[in-house]
């Protein structure tokens, strides 16, 4: 028996092969060639995931846009990415070529026998153009072949291990790397996949249950919120004794974040890294899950220290890939730029590996230069969450004494900065400390479910500006709250 779906409600919605040759017939009746280029902007659903499988065996060159962008934002994504057609779930989907609506993929059955072929698609240069997380800047058309995408896929499999009587949950748009490589490790493996809601985790809890669900995915923030619904509802715990790995990746893990998780959930949080340029990178697995885990079979991971030596064990630097699954090109409003990788891929991450060869990440290479020291404020986030919350840090210019680092901690409980800021100073030394520290009910999220770093600094540089810290600031006294 093949890959099968399950629906948002906890119903059987088919096996996926199925319904991905339904999908196949009506996209070539309605005319869809190979080569053409394709844009699928719609939410997850069963539908989509046929519709990811269908579009790779008719060999189109397939553009993933997140549902959430605007009318405006898909118009100029098709026009940079040249698409001819457009597949979306959406009825604000203007657009001078051909649309489907994901709707009408549902209904055809397939031709007798039909079976996914992905060996044209995977010889195709521009097989998959998605776009990078925009955490830290505008968002990037990522181009990468049909070998490289699926090759990084088998890489995973192997590593990771799937079983066909597997049921996955991710709680992830569809429509970005991770999400969409768990549609096709489902498909590789044979597993079920749960389409569960994402973005209500206390639904998706006893979705799980009805599920059976034994492996979910989920951003490190989607964690915490579901550990805070299970202190509030410990009855749902019984909904998630089926699930026997819990991964995540997309942003650092901190160490409270895992403590609070091992303790509540009894397993370890399973941690990875990967990205949209990359695929997947590494991965942390049972018996002994360390960090991020150990790269792939065929991937390098190199950390380099800033005079561009490779960095001894131990030691943080800049972190480096060399991969065959690297992507090929940007895309941009002037068309495909081929990039070379003959040197590497510069993730402009910062980590280490430990003498084992597994990798730690500690977050964005972003230094900041405070009082004489150089400091990396998503390192230092990972100390500061042992306070037992989320903990983000926005560093602020300051003339006199290089940045003021700006704490902003997700509190839902409303305790007062002050004493926040008390918590944070005896867990730093004095020149990691706080200059001023900002409480809000939750951090703000991109559609990734990572942290929006642009949101963040404008919504600090409502509160305080980008003005020098005060004597009473760097006392802990004038923080505020939203």
């Amino acid at each position: 028996m093949g890959a099968r779906l399950v629906g948002p409600d906890g119903s059987g919605a088919g096996e996926l092969e199925a319904a991905a040759g339904g999908a196949v017939r009506a996209l070539r009746d309605a005319g869809m060639d190979a080569g053409d280029r394709v844009l699928l902007r719609a939410d997850n659903s069963p539908a989509y995931a046929a519709a990811v499988l269908a579009l790779m065996h008719l060999d189109v060159s397939l553009v993933l846009l997140d549902h959430r962008h605007t009318a405006a934002d898909a118009r100029a994504t098709a026009r940079a990415a040249g698409v001819s057609w457009v597949v979306s779930d959406r009825a604000d989907t203007p657009f001078p070529g051909r649309v489907v609506p994901l709707r009408a993929l549902a209904g055809p059955t397939p031709d007798p026998g039909f079976a996914v072929d992905p060996r044209p698609w995977r010889e195709r240069p521009d097989a998959l153009i998605t776009w990078s997380s925009g955490t830290t800047g505008t968002p990037k058309g990522i181009v990468r072949s049909g070998e490289a995408f699926l090759g990084n896929l088998e890489r995973t499999q192997r590593r990771f291990g799937y079983r066909p009587d597997d049921v996955l949950m991710p709680l992830l748009p569809f429509s970005h790397q991770w999400g969409l490589s768990l549609i096709l490790l489902t498909w590789i493996s044979g597993a079920s996949l749960v389409v569960a809601p994402y973005t209500r985790v206390d639904r998706a809890l006893r979705l799980a249950g009805r599920a059976r669900a034994t492996i979910v995915d989920a951003a490190p923030a989607t964690y915490h919120s579901l550990l805070n619904i299970l202190d509030r509802r410990p009855a749902l715990h019984d909904e998630v004794t089926t699930v026997r790995r819990w991964c995540t990746g997309g942003a650092p893990m901190s160490p409270g974040l895992a403590q609070r998780f091992q303790q509540v959930m009894g397993r370890p949080l399973l941690d990875g890294y990967g990205s949209t340029e990359a695929g997947n990178i590494t991965f942390a697995l049972p018996p002994d899950p360390v960090a991020c885990g150990r790269p792939l079979d065929g991937v390098e991971v190199r950390i380099t220290a800033p005079d561009g030596r490779r960095a001894a064990p131990g030691t943080p630097g800049e972190i480096w890939v060399r991969s065959p699954d690297l992507f090929t090109a940007h895309l941009s409003a002037d068309g495909i730029a081929p990039v070379d990788h003959r040197a590497g891929y510069r993730t402009g991450d910062l980590g280490f590996q430990d003498a084992d060869g597994n990798l730690h990440v500690l977050g964005r290479k972003s230094a900041v230069h405070r009082s004489g020291h150089t400091l990396y404020p998503e390192a230092i986030e990972r100390t500061a969450e042992r306070c037992g919350r989320p903990v983000k840090i926005v560093a602020l210019d300051d003339d006199r004494r290089g940045a003021q680092l700006v704490f902003v901690v997700a509190d839902p409980d409303g305790d007062t900065p002050h004493a926040w800021w008390e918590r944070l100073r005896a867990l730093l030394p004095a020149y990691e400390q706080p200059n001023r520290v900002l409480v809000v009910d939750r951090l703000p999220l991109n559609r990734t479910g990572k942290v929006d770093a642009a949101e963040l600094r404008r919504t600090v540089l409502s509160e305080f500006g980008g003005g020098p810290a005060s004597a009473e600031a760097v006392a802990g006294d004038p923080v505020r709250r939203t």
